[in-house]
């Protein structure tokens, strides 16, 4: 992922933003503009995103020696793989911007992930027009958060599970569930056995029996069967 240098949707929602309070950068009636620093692993994303932020007065687009400085960081990517969001994380960590999301597909259960890794505001990429950019980046400098409709309620149904499993003991270790053990669990509720699990994760049969032992053993289930009837209950697979 490199910096690149240069210059109300009706199908969004704006959310409180949580964290540290940002910069107000551009207001009606007010000459400032809205730093902004773009992060992307695609030379094609890259361009057709600094393009359309570079036509837009209210925006300043930094070169990569002051991209830290950025009001706004905005990271445009396909997916978030595990380089993504090592890229989130970083930027979570610099209190001088706030940091945005315009990305192909998110899948199961990356919404939270992201937000987890400090991302205020998303934006699909399909929809990622230059009014709709604007209209991201300037949330985000004004300490707001903006969520496509559908992910908003995504994101209010995973805080409800974690809720739900603050309420029972064994809710912590099940909220905490890696990206393997769900899947793993998952292809235990279409009726996968050990052998047909490896092969479609290619893993070995013996790391699959030791992934899913420790998922009961940690969640003080009875079996396969009882894990993912409790896994769907709450929401998690």
């Amino acid at each position: 992922m490199t910096c690149i240098e240069g210059n109300s949707p009706s199908t969004t929602t704006r959310v409180p933003a949580q964290g540290r309070p940002a910069q107000r950068a551009y207001s009606s009636g007010r000459a400032e503009r809205a730093t902004v620093a773009v992060y992307a692993g695609d030379p094609v994303l890259r361009a057709g995103i600094v393009q359309q932020l570079r036509q837009r007065p209210e925006i300043q687009l930094l070169a990569d020696d002051d991209a830290e400085q950025a009001q706004v960081s905005l990271v445009v990517v396909d997916q978030v793989g595990d380089d993504v969001a090592a890229l989130l994380h970083r930027l979570r960590h610099n209190t001088a911007t706030r940091t945005g999301l315009v990305v192909g597909t998110l899948g199961h259960g990356s919404l939270p992930r992201v937000i987890e890794c400090g991302v205020a505001a998303v934006l699909r990429r399909a929809e990622a027009d230059p009014d709709r950019l604007l209209h991201l980046v300037l949330a985000l400098a004004n300490g707001e958060g903006v969520l496509p409709g559908d992910l908003l309620g995504t994101l209010l149904t995973h805080v409800g599970s974690l809720q739900r499993a603050a309420l029972d003991p064994r809710g912590v270790s099940l909220s905490t569930l890696n990206t393997r053990e769900a899947d793993m669990l998952r292809l235990v509720s279409e009726g996968l056995d050990t052998a047909e699990i490896a092969r479609k994760t290619s893993y070995s049969e013996r790391t699959v029996k030791n992934v899913l032992h420790e998922i009961i053993t940690r969640l003080q289930l009875r079996n396969r069967a009882h894990a993912v009837g409790y896994a769907l209950r709450n929401g998690l697979i």
